[in-house]
C-alpha cells in the first residue's frame, strides 16, 4: 500500500486525533486535535481550510452527499457549518443552554441530530432551518446514537436507556441496558423469512463486554451477545454482508458472527491480529475488504476469504501504537490515526485509469504519478507526476495526456526522461482523448476537437492544427472516438461512423448503422474496427470493402476490446467485461468469405483492467497501481507441450487451428503423431486458402491426389474462382457453386455439377451459363433418370436432348426415346424408332424390354432386325410361329432352338424336318431314335450309332434288332451301350456266346464278364475257348487246364495258349506240368515231333530230344510274352 500523505503531531497539536472523511466522494478529509481547530485537508495532503472553535471538538460528521460538515465543539451552543461547495464555515445557535455531547447527520436526508450532557435533543433540518427541541429525551449525556434508512433515530445516555425517535423527535420505542451504551448502529438482522430489506435492528455494545440486539418489531426479545473474557473489552465493531458483525476486541482478536437466529451466538471466524492490543476495525463495502489496527501496524483482509491476508502495512516510527481506522466510501485511501497524534493516509484502491498505444501502456500508480511502460520493447519504466488527480489518461508513440474536467496537460516522453509540453483547455468536459505520433483528438460534449500536440506557427499548416467535428450542419452527437496513425475515427448517435484522412484532412469513408455507435476500437492500422452498438451487439467493420460482420456469442456486459499487437496474430482481438475476457478472431480470408469466430474465454481476476494484448499475453491494470500479466486459455500452445496427454493436444490443435496459428499447429501434428490430426490441420489451410501450407500437410500424409489437385489450382488469381474449389474440395459444393457463379469462370459451376451428376441443378446453371450444353446434361440426367426407373422423366429429358446437328448423340438420345416409349407403353412408337435405328443393340436391348413385357412378336421383329437369330428364334418359338422359326433356322446357332423346332416338327409328324433339326442341335439319340422308329431306316442309326458312340442309341440299335431276330447284331450293340450282363445273357439264351466272346474280347471288359464266358465255355465242354477266357480273368491254372484238354489242332494253337498261360503265370508248378504233358509223361504220349520244333532267333529249327532243354526254351517264350 502506497502512503498519499501524513499529518504530524506538530500540525494537529495534540492527542486524541479526530478525523471523518467526507461522504460519498472522499475529496476532503476533517482533522481535529486538541488546538481548538478543525483543518480541512483534500485527498492529496493539501489544506483547503481551518475552522476555529472556542473550544475543543467534540463530535464532527458529514452529510449524506458530503456537501456540509458539521462541528460541534465543547462549552458551546453552537453548531458549525462549513460547505464543501463554497469553502465557507455557517453557525447555527442550537438554542441548548447545556453543552452539546452528540452530533449525526441522517442517511437519507438534510436532518441533523443533536445531543446535550443533560439528555436533551435537537433535530435541526438543513433544508428548511427548523429546529425541533426535545427536551428530556434522556436524563443523562447522551453518548451514542444512529439513524436509520427510514429515518429514525435511535439514542443511547449515560442513563443506561435506549430510545428509537421518529425525525418528529417522537419516542416510538425505548429499552434499558445493563451498563452505559457506546458504539450503536441500525442494520438488518438476517431471518429465514425476509419480508423487506428495512433496517430494523439496532445494537450497541453494552459496558464494553456485551453486544445488545434490539429488533423494532420483536421488542420484547433483545438479544444480548457476551464473548470470552480472554478477547477483552469489545472495542468496536461493524455490519457486513448478509447480516454478518465484525467485531474487534482489545486484545488484539478479532471476530466474525452471523445474526441468524439459528447462528446467533457462534463464532464465523476468528483470528488474532494483533500482538498487544486492537484499538479500530473497518470497512470497505466497495473494496470487499475489512482492515484492523493494533499495536504499529494495520491488517487487511478480504471478506470473501478472511483467513487469507490481503495486506499488511507496518508503520514502525509509530511506537505509542494507532488508534482509529476509516476508509473513503470508494474504498481508495485509508486513514488511521495514531496515539502520539499524527494521521496517515494510505492509497488501498486506485482509479484504474489507462491506455495502449501499440505495446506502450501508461497507468495511473498513484493519485498524482502515471507510470509509462513498453515491457514488450523492453524499455526501462517512466514515471510522470502529473499536477491534478486525473480523470483521464492517453499515451501516444511520443507523449503522454493527462487531464480532468476540461483541462489536459501534455508532457513529451523522452528516452529516459519527461518534460512537460502544455496544458490545454477545451470547450466541455473531456470523457476520453486519444493521441497518435502528432494530434490529439478530444471527445467532450458530443464533439471532438483534433488538434496537433506540438503546434507548429508555419501559416501552411495553421488549418491543420485543429478542427472541431462534427461540422456546424451535422446535428449528430458524437459518442465515441480513437484516433490511428493516419485516421481519426468517430461513431454517432445516429450510427454513422466516419474516417477522417489526417494527411489529406478529408473524410474518406463512411458507414451508416441502424442504431447509435456507442464505443469503437480499430486495430492498429485502423483497417479493422470493433464496434459496440446501442443494443450491445458488436461487430467487426472492414472499411477496405465496407463489410460488417456481426460478432457471435457477443456478451451485452462487455467493457471494451483489445486487439492482439503480435504482428502474426492480425486478425485477434480479445473483449472483456468485469469477469471474463473472450478470445475473437477475424478470418478475413476462407473460402466462406470474412468471418468472426469466438475461440474461447479466459477468468479475469477481480479489479483487473486489461491494457495490452501481446501474443496472447495480456497486460492487467490492477486497484493497486500494478500490472500483472495473464496467459490467455486460448495460446496455451505456447507453454511446453512435450509431455502434455492426446486428448489435451488435440484441444490444442483445436485452438491454434481457430488462431490461425498453422505452425504451431504443424508441431502439435508431430506430437500427435495421428492422422486425423494431420487431415484436420489440412482442411484448416484449405478453410483459409493457406494453399501452400496444406500442399505441404498432405505430402506429409502421402495424399498424392490432393497435392496434384492443389498444385493444379495454384495459379489461379480470382479469389472466387480459387476460393470455388478449395470448397468443392471440402465437399461443401453449394458454397463453391456460390463462389463459382461469382467469379470470372462461372462455368465451373456448371461443371462441377455435371461431374457430381446433380442434373437439376447443372440444367438451372446451363440455361443461365450454357444454353449449348442443355442437351448433352438432359441425355445425361436422362440416363441417370432411366437407371433409377424413372422413365417419365426420362423420356422427357431424352427428347429436350436431340439437336438435329450432332448425328452420335442425337442417335443416343433416339435410343433413349425408343426405349423410354416402349417402357411407357407407347410401343408403336418405340419399335418403329427402334427399326429405323441403326444400331443392332438398342435392337437388341428393345427386344428384351418387349420380351420383358410380353410383346412378343414385336420383340422377335426386333431381334430378327438387329440380326440376333437366335433370339429372334427362340421368342418366335414362345409365340409357336414355326414358320418363322423355320426361315431363321439356317441362321441359327443356338442347339437348344434347333431341339425346339425339332420337338414341334416331331409332334407335328413332320419327321424329316425333325432329324435335321435334331442333328443341328447334336441331339443324337433323338435322331436314332427318329430312324428307327418312324423312318425305318436302321443302317443310318447304326452309322450314327457308330459315329458317335451315343450309349442310349446304342441300346435302341439293340433294341431294334432283339425284334428283328437278329441276335448278333443286338448283342454287338448291347456290348456297345456297356450292358454286358444283358449282352452275356441274350448270347446264352441264344447260344451266340462265341458272338459275345468276339465282340467283347476287343472292348474295355471286367475279369468278372471274362469268367462268366469262361464258365459258360466250360460247362459246354469248348476247352479251347474257356481256357482263352479264364486266361483273360489271370486264372491261369484253369486256363491251362482247359488248354491241354483242348483237342489238338493242326496249329496248335492250344498248345500256343498254354505256354503263353504258364509264361504269364510265372509259376513253377505250371511249367512242369505243361512240359510234362509235352514230354508225354503225363499221359505216356509225347506230343508230334513237329510240336517240340521251335524256330531259332537264326531260321532253323531245332528238335528237343531230351526233357531237360524244355525250360530253357519255356524260358526265352516268357522273355517273348513280356517283350
Amino acid at each position: 500500500m502506497k502512503r498519499v500523505f501524513t499529518l504530524l503531531e506538530k500540525a494537529l497539536l495534540g492527542s486524541p486525533v479526530q478525523f471523518t472523511w467526507q461522504k460519498t466522494s472522499g475529496n476532503f478529509l476533517a482533522v481535529t486535535g486538541t488546538d481548538h481547530t478543525v483543518k480541512i485537508f483534500d485527498r492529496h495532503g493539501q489544506k483547503r481550510n481551518e475552522i476555529n472553535l472556542p473550544s475543543n471538538c467534540v463530535a464532527m460528521d458529514w452529510d449524506k452527499d458530503g456537501d456540509t460538515l458539521a462541528i460541534i465543539a465543547d462549552k458551546s451552543s453552537t453548531v458549525y457549518l462549513w460547505d464543501a461547495n463554497t469553502n465557507k464555515t455557517s453557525q447555527v445557535d442550537s438554542g441548548m443552554r447545556d453543552p452539546m455531547s452528540f452530533l449525526l447527520w441522517s442517511k437519507v436526508g438534510a436532518l441533523l441530530a443533536v445531543g446535550t450532557t443533560k439528555g436533551n435533543l435537537l433535530i435541526y433540518n438543513r433544508q428548511t432551518s427548523r429546529k425541533i427541541p426535545v427536551l428530556g429525551k434522556h436524563t443523562k449525556r447522551i453518548t451514542c446514537g444512529c439513524w436509520s434508512t427510514e429515518n429514525l433515530l435511535a439514542l443511547g445516555s449515560e442513563d443506561k436507556m435506549i430510545t428509537i425517535s421518529n425525525q418528529e423527535g417522537d419516542t416510538i420505542r425505548q429499552t434499558s441496558v445493563r451498563s452505559d451504551p457506546s458504539d450503536m448502529q441500525f442494520s438488518v438482522m438476517k431471518t429465514d423469512e425476509r419480508i423487506s430489506a428495512r433496517e430494523s435492528t439496532v445494537s450497541v455494545v453494552v459496558g464494553k463486554k456485551t453486544l445488545f440486539l434490539f429488533n423494532l418489531n420483536d421488542p420484547d426479545n433483545p438479544i444480548d451477545l457476551e464473548f470470552q473474557q480472554r478477547y477483552g473489552n469489545i472495542v468496536t465493531y461493524r455490519w457486513y454482508g448478509d447480516g454478518y458483525i465484525m467485531i474487534g476486541f482489545s486484545r488484539g482478536c478479532f471476530v466474525v458472527i452471523s445474526t441468524h437466529i439459528r447462528e446467533i451466538g457462534q463464532e464465523i471466524f476468528q483470528a488474532r491480529n494483533h500482538k498487544d492490543n486492537l484499538t479500530s476495525i473497518a470497512i470497505s463495502q466497495s473494496l470487499n475488504k475489512a482492515a484492523s489496527c493494533g499495536d504499529n501496524c494495520i491488517k487487511i483482509h478480504d471478506l470473501s476469504e478472511l483467513k487469507e491476508m490481503y495486506a499488511i502495512i507496518n508503520l514502525d516510527d509509530e511506537n505509542k501504537g494507532l488508534d482509529h481506522l476509516a476508509w473513503t466510501d470508494d474504498g481508495q485511501l485509508l486513514a488511521v490515526s495514531t496515539q502520539r497524534g499524527s494521521l496517515h493516509v494510505f492509497l488501498t484502491k486506485l482509479p484504474i485509469l489507462g491506455d495502449a498505444c501499440g505495446t506502450r501502456i501508461a497507468y495511473l500508480t498513484s493519485l498524482l504519478e502515471v507510470t509509462v511502460a513498453n515491457h514488450v520493447e523492453g524499455e526501462l519504466p517512466i514515471t510522470v507526476s502529473v499536477e491534478v488527480e486525473p480523470n483521464f489518461v492517453a499515451v501516444g508513440l511520443y507523449h503522454l495526456a493527462v487531464g480532468m474536467n476540461n483541462r489536459a496537460w501534455f508532457y513529451v516522453l523522452g528516452e529516459n526522461s519527461v518534460k512537460k509540453l502544455k496544458d490545454m483547455e477545451y470547450l466541455g468536459t473531456v470523457t476520453s482523448i486519444c493521441l497518435n505520433s502528432d494530434y490529439a483528438a478530444a471527445l467532450f460534449e458530443g464533439k471532438v476537437q483534433l488538434h496537433m500536440i506540438e503546434g507548429e506557427s508555419l501559416d501552411a499548416l495553421e488549418e491543420r492544427e485543429t478542427r472541431l467535428f462534427p461540422a456546424v450542419d451535422d446535428k449528430c452527437r458524437i459518442l465515441c472516438h480513437a484516433l490511428t496513425g493516419d485516421f481519426l475515427i468517430y461513431g454517432t448517435d445516429t450510427g454513422v461512423i466516419h474516417y477522417f484522412y489526417i494527411e489529406d484532412w478529408q473524410y474518406v469513408n463512411e458507414y451508416r448503422h441502424p442504431v447509435s455507435v456507442r464505443k469503437i476500437f480499430p486495430d492498429p492500422n485502423g483497417t479493422r474496427l470493433v464496434f459496440i452498438d446501442d443494443k450491445s451487439d458488436g461487430f467487426v467493420y472492414y472499411p477496405v470493402n465496407d463489410g460488417v460482420h456481426e460478432i457471435p456469442n457477443f456478451p451485452p456486459t462487455i467493457k471494451g476490446i483489445l486487439w492482439e499487437n503480435w504482428p502474426i496474430d492480425k486478425g485477434v482481438f480479445a473483449a472483456y467485461d468485469d469477469d471474463k475476457i473472450y478470445t475473437y478472431v477475424f478470418h478475413k480470408d476462407t473460402i466462406q468469405g470474412s468471418k468472426v469466430i469466438l475461440a474461447g474465454g479466459t477468468k479475469v481476476p477481480f479489479s483487473h483492467k486489461p491494457l495490452l494484448l501481446y501474443n496472447g499475453e495480456l497486460t492487467c491494470q490492477t486497484q493497486s497501481g500494478k500490472t500483472n500479466n495473464i496467459y490467455l486459455s486460448t495460446h496455451s500452445f505456447l507453454g511446453i507441450l512435450k509431455d502434455t496427454g492426446f486428448n489435451e493436444l488435440k484441444q490444442i490443435l483445436t485452438q491454434t487451428l481457430m488462431l490461425k496459428r498453422f505452425s504451431e499447429a504443424w508441431e502439435v501434428c508431430k506430437l500427435l503423431n495421428d492422422e486425423s490430426g494431420w487431415n484436420e490441420l489440412a482442411r484448416a489451410c484449405l478453410h483459409h486458402m493457406e494453399l501452400e501450407f496444406a500442399v505441404r500437410v498432405y505430402r506429409t500424409i502421402g495424399n498424392v491426389g490432393m497435392v496434384m489437385s492443389l498444385e493444379q489450382i495454384k495459379g489461379i488469381e480470382d479469389h472466387n474462382l480459387l476460393a470455388g474449389h478449395l470448397a468443392m474440395f471440402t465437399n461443401d459444393f453449394n458454397l463453391a457453386q456460390d463462389l463459382y457463379l461469382a467469379s470470372t469462370c462461372p462455368v465451373a459451376a456448371l461443371e462441377m455439377r455435371r461431374d457430381l451428376q446433380h442434373w437439376d441443378s447443372a440444367l438451372q446453371l446451363a440455361k443461365r451459363l450454357a444454353p449449348d450444353q442443355i442437351p448433352f446434361i438432359s441425355k445425361e440426367y436422362a440416363m441417370q433418370l432411366e437407371f433409377t426407373g424413372d422413365y417419365v422423366n426420362a423420356l422427357a429429358h431424352y427428347e429436350k436432348g436431340i439437336t438435329r446437328d450432332n448425328k452420335e448423340h442425337d442417335e443416343a438420345c433416339l435410343a433413349g426415346v425408343a426405349q423410354m416409349s416402349i417402357r411407357m407403353g407407347d410401343i408403336r412408337r418405340g419399335v418403329n424408332q427402334a427399326i429405323k435405328h441403326p444400331s443392332r443393340l438398342l435392337k437388341r436391348d428393345c427386344g428384351a424390354i418387349l420380351e420383358s413385357m410380353k410383346q412378343f412378336s414385336e420383340a422377335a421383329q426386333l431381334y430378327e432386325k438387329g440380326q440376333y437369330h437366335d433370339k429372334a428364334a427362340s421368342v418366335y418359338i414362345r409365340c409357336k410361329n414355326w414358320a418363322k422359326v423355320g426361315e431363321l433356322l439356317p441362321c441359327v446357332s443356338s442347339p437348344k432352338i434347333h431341339l425346339q423346332y425339332a420337338k414341334a416338327k416331331e409332334a407335328d409328324g413332320r419327321y424329316k424336318e425333325a432329324v435335321v433339326a435334331y442333328e443341328n442341335a447334336k441331339q443324337w439319340d433323338n435322331v436314332i431314335r427318329l430312324y428307327l422308329d418312324h423312318l425305318n431306316n436302321p443302317e443310318k442309326a447304326v452309322s450314327i450309332v457308330r459315329e458317335t458312340q451315343s450309349l442310349d442309341g446304342a441300346k435302341m440299335v439293340a433294341r431294334f434288332f432283339l425284334q428283328l431276330g437278329d441276335y448278333g447284331s443286338a448283342i454287338q450293340f448291347l456290348v456297345m451301350s456297356k450292358c454286358n450282363n444283358e449282352a452275356f445273357t441274350l448270347a446264352q439264351q441264344h447260344n451266340k456266346m462265341e458272338i459275345y466272346a468276339d465282340i467283347i474280347g476287343s472292348e474295355n471288359t471286367t475279369n468278372e464278364d471274362y469268367q462268366s464266358i469262361a464258365l459258360y465255355f466250360e460247362g459246354e465242354k469248348k476247352h479251347f475257348q474257356a481256357g482263352k477266357f479264364f486266361l483273360l480273368c489271370g486264372q491261369y491254372a484253369r486256363a491251362l487246364k482247359h488248354f491241354l484238354k483242348s483237342p489238338s489242332t493242326e496249329d496248335n494253337m492250344a498248345i500256343e495258349m498254354a505256354i503263353e498261360t504258364v509264361g504269364q503265370a510265372k509259376d513253377e508248378a505250371l511249367t512242369n506240368q505243361l512240359i510234362d504233358y509235352l514230354m508225354g509223361e503225363s499221359d505216356g504220349m509225347p506230343k508230334a515231333k513237329n510240336t517240340m520244333h521251335r524256330q531259332t532267333g537264326y531260321g532253323q529249327a531245332t528238335e528237343f530230344t531230351d526233357k531237360s532243354e524244355l525250360p530253357l526254351d519255356i524260358c526265352l517264350r516268357w522273355r517273348e510274352v513280356e517283350i
